[in-house]
């Protein structure tokens, strides 16, 4: 507890101490790049020390996936109960910002066209925004008011509609060059037995997802002969099919936080999802088919606009080809390298945007096995890295490809390998290169 310049007290959270108070876990914990103040008005806390992406994001992306797919395997491995029973579904378009809504007290509401409010530009506590807004903001300044009514003045049915969010950007009435936020909205009920999945087209809050998953388990059990019962599991897919920012419970709504603010069809956008599900729910456990007729999303493929040009006239250094090493293989002093060691090697290489590879690489390790060359590693694999930048004296391409050498890597000779492609102007067809680097062992 320390006193600030007006002498209030205040709590700081030193993360890096007390990360040292966490041997269980070698990595920092969830982290903030600014003084929680900045963005969420607290009183009371600091988070000091707390910096993003740790150690770097590459790293922090293979941290991620491991214990994604440690824990994923621990659950499947630990699974005692069998699905059985029934598979089937229910999947509808809905326009979101049109839906009746009866709320509990017989009362009649509805959704709104999607807007964000000044809560969304603040950002979240781990990942602020800028220019001084804040979360709960429930006011926005005349300047951003006059830049957001240069781009659509808000509407006074959308003013009223979103009450108390204020609106920033009323991305649901601005249409130009199509429109701003999607207002067709696909929500799907899976069943596989005893387990329910409720796909849906944004992020609910923890307290959004759970009443829910209470709602359409109670309708299931009380809709169904003892079909489903308390043993029913019911979980949520968020983002499924599309995305529409948040979902945040009514009394979220009101505090105008980032999540709230990010709530686009107003303050009864939950009240909406968990009518429209209870309805699939129902048809569901009745056998009753959803018809094919009512909105469906539009087709915006022929409309989209992309102003960056494919890339076009590269070269490589006279005598030289796409391919060609710039830099060999640097070998350790004992002549080979060992578990753990870094080998790279530099080509010279077209822009990497003639072909994304989506379906192939730009980089792998090959390893010798009898006569032939076999890939081991692709840049799928985090321990292989290409990394593709302008050289500052001939203007031209490089790519240097990283092998980071895993434990695991089995002893051997190896080499590295690099794919591109490129076409000599923009109306080329394109053109593909391979170069690899010499041959270096592992030990």
């Amino acid at each position: 507890m320390v006193k600030n310049a007006n002498r209030k007290w205040r709590m700081c959270v030193d993360y890096i101490d007390l990360n040292k108070a966490c041997p269980k876990d070698a990595c920092p914990l969830p982290n903030i790049d600014r003084l929680v103040d900045g963005t969420g008005g607290h009183q009371i806390f600091s988070f000091l020390d707390a910096y993003s992406r740790y150690p770097d994001e590459i790293l922090s992306t293979k941290i991620i996936g491991e214990r994604q797919f440690k824990t994923a395997v621990e659950l499947f491995e630990s699974a005692s109960g069998e699905l059985v029973g029934k598979i089937d579904y229910r999947h509808v378009y809905l326009n979101f910002t049109d839906i009746e809504v009866k709320l509990d007290s017989n009362k009649v509401v509805k959704t709104c066209p999607a807007a964000l409010g000044p809560g969304f530009a603040a950002g979240t506590t781990d990942g602020p925004g800028a220019f001084g807004f804040q979360q709960g903001d429930t006011e926005i300044n005349p300047f951003w008011k006059g830049l957001r009514d240069l781009l659509k003045e808000p509407s006074q049915y959308q003013v009223d509609c979103q009450n108390p969010k204020q609106v920033l950007l009323s991305t649901g009435e601005m249409f130009d060059p199509y429109p701003w936020a999607p207002a067709i909205l696909p929500i799907q009920i899976i069943r596989l037995g005893k387990l329910i999945i409720l796909s849906v087209p944004g992020e609910f809050t923890t307290m959004a997802g759970r009443r829910l998953r209470e709602a359409v388990k109670e309708t299931l059990i009380s809709s169904s002969n003892g079909e489903f019962n308390n043993e029913t599991h019911v979980v949520i897919a968020g983002l499924t099919n599309t995305y529409s920012q948040y979902i945040a419970t009514f009394e979220e709504y009101k505090q105008q936080r980032y999540e709230a603010a990010s709530t686009l069809y107003g303050p009864h956008t939950l009240s909406a999802y968990i009518q429209e599900f209870k309805k699939l729910a129902r048809a569901m456990v009745e056998g009753i088919n959803i018809p094919l007729k009512g909105p469906s999303p539009p087709d915006l493929s022929s409309v989209q606009i992309k102003l960056l040009l494919g890339p076009f006239g590269d070269s490589p250094p006279e005598g030289i080809k796409f391919g060609d090493i710039k830099e060999d293989i640097s070998f350790p002093k004992e002549g080979y390298f060992t578990k753990g060691d870094t080998s790279c090697a530099t080509f010279w290489s077209a822009n990497p945007r003639y072909d994304l590879l989506t379906e192939g690489t730009f980089a792998a390790v090959e390893r010798l096995q009898g006569e032939r060359w076999i890939a081991v590693y692709d840049d799928d694999d985090l321990s292989l890295f290409l990394k593709w930048k302008v050289d500052n004296s001939s203007y031209q391409g490089l790519a240097t490809i990283e092998w980071e050498i895993p434990n695991e890597a089995v002893s051997g000779v190896y080499r590295l390998k690099h794919f591109g492609a490129t076409r000599v102007t923009i109306l080329s067809p394109i053109s593909y290169f391979v170069g690899a680097s010499s041959a270096f062992a592992v030990q």
